[in-house]
């Protein structure tokens, strides 16, 4: 198993340099208010919608079903008293594709919903829900 090792350095005036295990840097915005950088809550959305994403498609390349465009929109809902913490997560898979089946489109999403990373006991709520638009992409 490979090892993974991110880290994160402050650099001053509510900012941070976050470095993931593969070398890339991302300037983090601690407030979130200038956007001039996400914030940690923007990246946790963010992860969120790229692991899932992962997921399905891997899930549907199995059923060797086809995706030509697909999005995930995520939006979150945060206690307003400290921790300011996800309450409620709404992920939103937006997939377009030939051929592409209401039944395993449900599956993928259920299973990656279900046994990805994020999910565990004390989590925010995490509500998801699809919408397949068949054509050509």
């Amino acid at each position: 198993m490979k090892d993974s090792h991110a880290s994160v350095h402050w650099g001053g005036n509510g900012f941070f340099i976050g470095i993931s295990p593969s070398g890339h840097a991302i300037t983090i915005d601690i407030d979130g208010e200038r956007s001039s950088a996400p914030s940690p809550m923007e990246l946790l959305m963010v992860a969120l919608g790229g692991c899932t994403g992962g997921d399905v498609v891997s899930i549907l390349e199995k059923k060797r079903l086809r995706v030509t465009d697909y999005r995930i929109e995520v939006r979150g809902e945060r206690r307003k008293e400290h921790p300011r913490a996800f309450k409620k997560l709404e992920v939103r898979h937006i997939l377009l594709g030939e051929g592409l089946r209401d039944d395993a489109v449900k599956q993928a999403v259920r299973l990656s919903t279900n046994t990805a990373a994020w999910r565990r006991r004390g989590a925010a709520e995490i509500v998801a829900n699809y919408v397949i638009e068949n054509g050509r992409g």
